[in-house]
């Protein structure tokens, strides 16, 4: 092989390669086939912002496998410091999309986490794969899990500080979730306050927080770093939820619905090869990992995306129930009850004062249309039904049907 052969095989040349597999033939070679005539994308290069967070993953690599191409267009990955900051450059069109917490959309969306703007979900990037820690000074008095959390601070009265990422997201709603759930009222019995993902793991190792909920890998971080333990994943408290999005602003999908199809199946087929095999999850890890993305080591990453668990207590687990991408297009459906769901707990917990138009909004915000459109062309199944039924970590059933009576059937709430 010449050197000049060498040099030309660039890491993104390699991917590419790597996605071969995946979708038959290399995307750069294919991009031609969905961008043309009237379903080509009217925006050829999107910016697409993310947290770093392993979740950002599908994001970023139908950028750099070069999937994106072969839907017509071109996939500017942006990194951000943190959730409100992408909030406001997707509000000002700075951003096209965002990986972005569901109920951040939905806050948006209802004027309930800053400037009211009417706001979209194209699609779920993932379930689970969050956890909440709690420090390694309240694990060594006892304090491992809800219920213990629970008996120590009925016993050490204090203040206790726990961190979410923003005020309406998912880590707000998994962590005030679980401490209801153990009999704490995270208003009442608890200070929250909001930490950005990658301050997490030093803002617990000053001392700021006595536990928080966030994305990974900053859970095994911590644990890697001796600070804290895992007293839960958030699969535990409700197993496949949804957690981050596609999201962008219903402006920019009514201006530019060709892109927001294209963008959605593009980062479809991203997800059904990160799940495809543990030889692309690992070298998912290695490219998010780099200090362009995520920014950690690749062991932080590698152990749980494969459902390697470990709780700094030394407890190891294999849990099926890790991150999933894909799961033959399970993971991705924006099904209208999962955005129903975040409404219930914002008025649950105060955020909006009346009840609203629960399902009606969440066919405002969940584009389905779009998503069929991406599904169909990159060859991802749809389930039959909008809703479906989960069963959460205190044995309720959330299934759509009655959100208010849900919403208010909560013995502690706002």
């Amino acid at each position: 092989m010449t050197e000049l052969l060498k040099s030309s095989l660039t890491r993104r040349t390699v991917l590419q390669a790597a996605a071969v597999g995946a979708t038959g033939i290399s995307p750069a070679l294919r991009a031609v086939v969905y961008a043309q005539g009237s379903d080509a994308p009217e925006k050829k290069e999107v910016k697409i912002g993310f947290i770093p967070l392993t979740d950002c993953a599908s994001v970023v690599m139908a950028s750099v496998l070069g999937i994106d191409k072969k839907y017509g267009v071109k996939i500017i990955p942006t990194k951000e410091a943190s959730w409100a900051g992408v909030r406001d450059k997707l509000v000002n069109g700075e951003l096209d999309f965002a990986h972005v917490l569901y109920g951040l959309i939905y806050g948006v969306h209802m004027g309930t986490a800053g400037p009211k703007k009417d706001m979209a979900v194209l699609m779920s990037l993932n379930n689970n794969g969050q956890a909440i820690t709690l420090s390694k000074k309240i694990a060594d008095k006892g304090a491992v899990d809800a219920a213990s959390l629970a008996k120590l601070m009925a016993t050490e009265k204090r203040e206790y500080t726990f961190a979410q990422t923003f005020p309406t997201g998912t880590h707000a709603m998994w962590l005030y979730y679980w401490l209801a759930s153990a009999g704490i009222n995270p208003f009442k019995d608890a200070r929250a306050i909001v930490v950005p993902p990658p301050q997490m793991v030093a803002n617990m190792r000053v001392g700021n927080m006595d536990g928080f909920c966030v994305g990974e890998p900053w859970g095994h971080r911590a644990i890697m770093d001796g600070i804290g333990i895992t007293a839960v994943t958030t699969q535990d408290i409700w197993k496949d939820h949804p957690e981050k999005t596609l999201g962008t602003t219903a402006e920019f999908v009514k201006k530019y619905p060709n892109t927001a199809r294209a963008v959605t199946a593009a980062v479809l087929e991203a997800g059904r090869w990160i799940d495809s095999g543990l030889q692309n999850k690992m070298k998912m890890a290695e490219t998010v990992a780099d200090k362009s993305y995520v920014n950690t080591s690749v062991d932080a990453i590698n152990q749980r995306i494969l459902g390697r668990y470990q709780n700094g207590l030394g407890k190891t687990w294999d849990d099926p129930n890790h991150m999933k991408f894909y799961n033959d297009g399970a993971a991705n459906f924006p099904y209208l009850s999962d955005g129903m769901w975040f409404l219930t707990q914002h008025k649950r917990w105060g955020l909006i004062k009346d009840h609203p138009d629960y399902l009606g909004i969440a066919k405002q915000v969940n584009h389905i249309d779009i998503y069929k459109d991406a599904a169909a062309a990159s060859k991802t199944p749809v389930p039959k039904d909008l809703m479906r039924t989960s069963k959460m970590i205190d044995g309720v059933v959330w299934d759509g049907k009655d959100p208010k009576k849900y919403a208010d059937g909560f013995k502690i709430k706002v």
